[in-house]
C-alpha cells in the first residue's frame, strides 16, 4: 500500500481491483444514471448532466479493467480553497456495492487531495459508518466555513437538511 494512503488509515481492498481513472466526456451519461439511481431513492442529492459536465474535472470513475467501457462508479473531489475540499457525488452501480469501488474511489479522492496539499475534506453523508473506515469525523454543520453551503442555497432540503457533515484533516 502507497505510504501516503496508509498515513491516511484506509482499509486494504479486497481482491477485486477497479480501474480508477479521472472522468472524461464519454462517462457523463453513466454517471448520470448511477447518480440519479440514488437520488431518487432520497439517498443523495440529483445532479444534471449541467452539472456534470460543468464539474468534469473534479470527477474520477472506477472502470472494469476487463471491461473498460464498463462504468462501476463516480465521486469527485471539489477543491473550495487552498486548504479545503469536498468528495461529492460517490455513487456507486447498485449491482457493484460492497465490493470495494466506493473504497477505491475515496481513497484515489484522499491521495489526490494529500497530493494538492488539501489540509482537510469534507463530506455531506448518509453513510458515517463508511466514511469513518477512512478516519472522517463527524462534526456540526454549523463549524463548516458558509462558503461550503454555496450549492446548499438552492437544495431543497436547505431549511432541513438531514446529511450528517464529516471532516478528515489529512
Amino acid at each position: 500500500m502507497p505510504e501516503s494512503a496508509q498515513q491516511l488509515h484506509i482499509d486494504p481492498l479486497p481482491d477485486f481491483q477497479p480501474e480508477i481513472r479521472k472522468a472524461r466526456l464519454a462517462d457523463v451519461g453513466d454517471m448520470y444514471r448511477i447518480i440519479n439511481h440514488y437520488a431518487e431513492k432520497q439517498l443523495m442529492l440529483p445532479k444534471t448532466q449541467l452539472q456534470l459536465y460543468e464539474y468534469l474535472r473534479d470527477y474520477s470513475i472506477a472502470v472494469d479493467p476487463s471491461a473498460p467501457s464498463r462504468t462501476l462508479g463516480c465521486g469527485a473531489l471539489h477543491f473550495y480553497w487552498e486548504n479545503l475540499a469536498e468528495i461529492r457525488g460517490l455513487a456507486i452501480a447498485p449491482e457493484m456495492a460492497k465490493k470495494g469501488v466506493g473504497t477505491a474511489l475515496v481513497k484515489r479522492l484522499l491521495i489526490e487531495a494529500k497530493d494538492m496539499g488539501i489540509e482537510q475534506v469534507f463530506v455531506f453523508t448518509y453513510e458515517p459508518k463508511f466514511f469513518g473506515r477512512f478516519g472522517f469525523v463527524q462534526v456540526e454543520h454549523s463549524t463548516m466555513p458558509l462558503k461550503v453551503y454555496n450549492e446548499c442555497f438552492n437544495c431543497p432540503k436547505f431549511n432541513s437538511c438531514d446529511e450528517i457533515s464529516m471532516v478528515l484533516h489529512i
